[in-house]
């Protein structure tokens, strides 16, 4: 799974989901793209599962670009455990996507097979997503 090497901090607040993107909205690398359309927390095994539907689609073809990376912890306290006795344990990583951020790119293989592997590969997401090309 992806996860950061190292951090400044081992635990971090919730923080809020609000506003658009500013970065990361354009196609930089590939000609076609998955753009989310929803806010949310996009985890390390959700990033996996989408690139695995992606690349058995590809058979190897093309190129992929991951665009974004789960550098932010998510704590969670054991089962059955009474409250108090501050926070949990690291337990996840996860990316804070909002809307307009592309999240896949892709290239070197024709239109249609790029829009149904970028379809298998928003099934895989936690959130609505539009397929973009340049």
């Amino acid at each position: 799974m992806l996860m950061p090497k190292r951090v400044k901090y081992r635990k971090v607040q919730r923080g809020r989901r609000k506003g658009i993107s500013s970065r990361a909205s354009e196609l930089s690398f590939g000609k076609y793209g998955i753009k989310a359309l929803e806010s949310g927390w996009f985890t390390d095994s959700q990033i996996e599962a989408a690139r695995v539907a992606l690349t058995r689609k590809l058979q190897r073809g093309g190129k992929i670009w991951i665009r974004i990376f789960p550098d932010k912890p998510v704590s969670k306290k054991p089962a059955e455990t009474r409250m108090g006795k501050g926070k949990g344990a690291p337990d996840h990583w996860v990316c804070v996507v909002k809307p307009g951020r592309i999240l896949f790119e892709l290239d070197g293989v024709p239109r249609e097979l790029a829009r149904e592997a970028m379809r298998l590969c928003a099934h895989k997401l936690p959130f609505r997503v539009e397929f973009v090309e340049r």
